[in-house]
């Protein structure tokens, strides 16, 4: 037998370690970093909203697929919205992969619009996913049923109006009534400070108002009798690039503007839909870190204990990884300037 002496071991240990996937060795050292730790995963609005049960829903899944499994916990931090979120998270969180924080996605819209309060660059954040991309949801312009508009185009008529309900300031529902009236044209009056939902659906029920932009997957968790007896009427879908399969007469925001300035500013304006639910970390991580991240974020999606936890949600659960994410934000910052500053005059900076 034919000895192998101790240099030719040597050189064949190295080269084995030269030929190992640099992936392993990065597993092995997130591995190493994130056991028996805790991954905090703030949160800017109180227990209950929409965008804490999301949090929720990721933190009792997401660290069984981390490496390591460490634990992850949910931590609100209400108060200045999700500019508040966003600036502490650029701008003093530790930059170890420990400190996550779910969004709202219209955040980092605001600091493209150029607000001087937005004290980060939303292209520095780390997006590590986002668990919907709004495939399965719109946000709608509902009337009641008994308004004499039968479609949108009814309300681009001499005579023909309505009058709909909206939120606080910044709120979603009230940007997209300011945008089916300023950039689609119809004739509406808007009336802002209504609470929320229950409020608006109240007023609808008066008579006070004649409808509201409300989210389809909403309406359906919190009113789905009234939606299923036909006891609103949808006119147009936002958020869409084409109509959901379940509302085929129903027009997309974008089949009824008529200008290319228009459609611009509904690009810019429903940006935030396709990245709904997004998690986000601060600049700066080890790159093996996000990368782990990232990839667990997307596992843990196509786990089956998590998907039954998304349906009875009634989350729209068609998740877009980190890379998506910054795509979409890079088409929004190259919104020409123009562009964004009539948007601006529509959705003003810290309405």
């Amino acid at each position: 037998m034919q000895r192998i002496g101790h240099s030719a071991i040597a050189w064949g240990l190295l080269a084995a370690a030269a030929l190992t996937p640099p992936a392993q060795a990065d597993t092995a050292a997130v591995e190493a970093f994130y056991k028996g730790k805790n991954v905090s995963i703030l949160v800017a609005t109180a227990p209950g909203g929409r965008y804490d049960v999301n949090a929720r829903l990721i933190a009792g899944h997401f660290g069984k697929f981390i490496p390591g499994k460490p634990n992850v916990v949910v931590q609100n931090t209400p108060g200045g919205g999700g500019l508040v979120l966003a600036n502490r998270l650029y701008n003093t969180s530790d930059r170890d992969g420990a400190t996550l924080a779910v969004v709202q996605p219209g955040t980092p819209q605001v600091a493209i619009q150029g607000d001087p309060n937005a004290k980060f660059d939303p292209l520095k954040l780390t997006w590590i996913a986002s668990l919907s991309s709004f495939a399965e949801d719109a946000d709608m312009l509902i009337l009641t049923p008994q308004h004499p508009a039968k479609s949108a185009l009814d309300l681009r008529k001499a005579g023909v109006s309505a009058t709909l309900g909206s939120g606080t300031p910044g709120s979603t529902n009230l940007i997209f009534a300011q945008m089916a009236k300023d950039v689609l044209g119809l004739n509406l009056k808007i009336v802002r400070g209504y609470p929320g939902a229950p409020a608006l659906s109240l007023g609808m029920q008066s008579g006070e108002i004649d409808g509201q932009v409300v989210l389809l997957s909403s309406l359906r968790a919190t009113q789905r009798a009234l939606w299923e007896s036909k006891g609103v009427r949808p006119l147009v879908q936002f958020g869409r690039t084409t109509r959901l399969a379940d509302l085929p007469d129903v027009p997309t925001g974008h089949e009824l503007v008529t200008s290319p300035e228009g459609k611009a500013m509904l690009d810019f304006a429903e940006l935030p839909f396709f990245m709904s639910l997004p998690l986000v970390a601060p600049p700066g991580l080890p790159a093996d870190r996000v990368e782990a991240l990232r990839k667990a974020f997307m596992d843990m999606t196509k786990d089956p204990a998590f998907r039954s936890d998304a349906l009875r949600l009634e989350v729209d659960l068609s998740p877009i990884d980190g890379d998506k994410v910054l795509e979409l934000l890079r088409k929004a910052v190259a919104t020409p300037k123009d562009v964004i500053a009539r948007y601006n005059e529509i959705v003003p900076i810290g309405n």
